[in-house]
């Protein structure tokens, strides 16, 4: 998928001599893209090659895709390590502010990095629901995953293929976008059956979810961003099942500068709107902090 890409992908070192894949393109403002969970960087392709006047790059987390795994963290420690990580790359890449463009758990990265971080973080882009946000809900398939029990014989059994993946995407609301893209349906399951990648999403899962729902103590108060200095682009489908328009409404709302703009679709707004997608992000990373 990378080989006919107009850009380039490589390897930044970061601590503990661990490596973090990245794929760049473009010259200008820097946006750095987190892409969600059970993915890759693969997922912003479709995006990627569309947006214009910014330096765009997006890099594997940890244990996905290209990028080495994180050793183990306790729970208690996952929100701090996450951080870590995206300082880590923030650092290697020689910025010392940038835009966050995250996606889904992407998103989670990027509100934590910009909560603990904010003079690193130029501007933020939330695009689709971002779970942990007030008034988010967990789907019932995640919950069963997230049961230490159930969820380990799960993740054993059910290896992910095609038509898996795309019911899966079809439970939020991506099911006819997703067609559209053959090699990254491919590559998606090749990466559901790696065993690093699939450790790694786990783990994250165990983080931010319980057999109930997600983790109380995980959740995003409405202090939290209340606090938030930096301009931001929350993007969002009208019928994404993770959070309706209302719930993007209210987190919009206690974000001091932040704006919403909602399309068509479901989760993953960059898979049926690449364009459309592309040219708000191109327009909020040049415009820069008002």
């Amino acid at each position: 998928m990378l080989s006919p890409f107009p850009g380039r992908h490589r390897h930044v070192r970061i601590r503990r001599e661990q490596r973090a894949h990245v794929i760049e393109v473009g010259e200008g403002p820097p946006a750095l893209f987190l892409h969600g969970d059970y993915t890759s960087s693969l997922s912003f392709l479709m995006l990627l090659e569309h947006l214009e006047g910014i330096r765009a790059i997006a890099v594997d987390r940890q244990g996905r895709g290209l990028s080495d795994p994180e050793p183990p963290v306790a729970r208690s420690r996952f929100r701090d390590a996450t951080v870590e990580f995206v300082d880590d790359v923030v650092t290697a890449l020689g910025l010392d502010a940038v835009t966050l463009v995250g996606q889904s758990g992407g998103g989670v990265a990027a509100l934590w990095y910009a909560m603990a971080r904010p003079e690193r973080v130029r501007s933020l882009v939330l695009l689709g629901s971002i779970p942990l946000l007030p008034g988010t809900r967990s789907p019932a398939l995640l919950r069963l995953m997230a049961s230490p029990g159930l969820g380990t014989v799960l993740a054993r059994l059910a290896k992910p293929t095609p038509k898996s993946l795309v019911r899966l995407l079809s439970s939020v609301g991506e099911g006819e976008t997703i067609v559209r893209y053959p090699e990254f349906i491919d590559a998606n399951v090749a990466g559901g059956n790696d065993p690093v990648a699939a450790a790694a999403n786990l783990a994250e899962l165990r983080a931010v979810i319980h057999p109930f729902g997600f983790r109380r103590s995980m959740r995003f108060r409405p202090a939290e961003l209340q606090g938030l200095s930096m301009p931001t682009l929350v993007i969002w489908g009208d019928n994404d099942p993770i959070g309706s328009v209302d719930v993007a409404r209210t987190a919009t709302g206690l974000i001091p500068d932040a704006r919403l703009e909602v399309l068509p679709g479901g989760h993953v707004p960059q898979f049926g709107h690449p364009e459309r997608v592309a040219a708000l992000v191109s327009d909020f990373v040049r415009s820069g902090p008002t």
